[in-house]
């Protein structure tokens, strides 16, 4: 829910993302929904994968546009924000102890973008009264650009690639 009060203040100017407050670093969140699209890792070395928080000589971060089951495509939301990692385990929650850990975050999230010094976006809701649709107009969002993970064959994964989620604006 967008807080206005909290809004006016500007704070994420005047605070790094480790000294925001829960109510702050959750509205650092511009809810495009792209943290929910499946990703891998592409490698020149396709024998030897391991997890990892970060991507190694010769990696790159694929996205596609497969979405959650529990990405809701109108609000770019998650239907099962409270659950979700309970749900799916593979969900990965940004926190200020994995914030260094950020390459799997596309460009264009908000916590990247002030983590590496560029700021909020000018189509940011906390820039727009809460409101998302210029997010939406510019291209940035999932909004309408998904199909459901449970609707995939895990066969057909690379028929998804997609680029637009490595695009940003301003």
């Amino acid at each position: 829910m967008f807080d206005q009060q909290l809004a006016n203040t500007q704070f994420w100017l005047k605070k790094s993302l480790s000294d925001m407050s829960q109510n702050e670093w959750e509205a650092i969140c511009d809810g495009c929904g792209k943290c929910c699209l499946n990703t891998f890792i592409d490698s020149e070395d396709e024998d030897e994968f391991t997890a990892t928080d970060q991507l190694r000589e010769g990696e790159q971060l694929i996205f596609t546009n497969i979405v959650c089951q529990y990405l809701d495509n109108n609000t770019c939301g998650c239907s099962e924000y409270e659950n979700r990692q309970m749900l799916v385990p593979s969900c990965v929650k940004l926190t200020k102890e994995n914030l260094k850990d950020i390459f799997f975050m596309p460009q264009s999230c908000s916590y990247r973008r002030l983590h590496e010094g560029r700021g909020l976006a000018s189509w940011h809701p906390l820039l727009n009264n809460g409101d998302k649709t210029k997010m939406h107009e510019l291209g940035i969002s999932v909004k309408d650009k998904t199909v459901k993970d449970c609707d995939v064959k895990l066969d057909d994964f690379d028929l998804y690639i997609a680029e637009w989620p490595t695009k940003d604006a301003d």
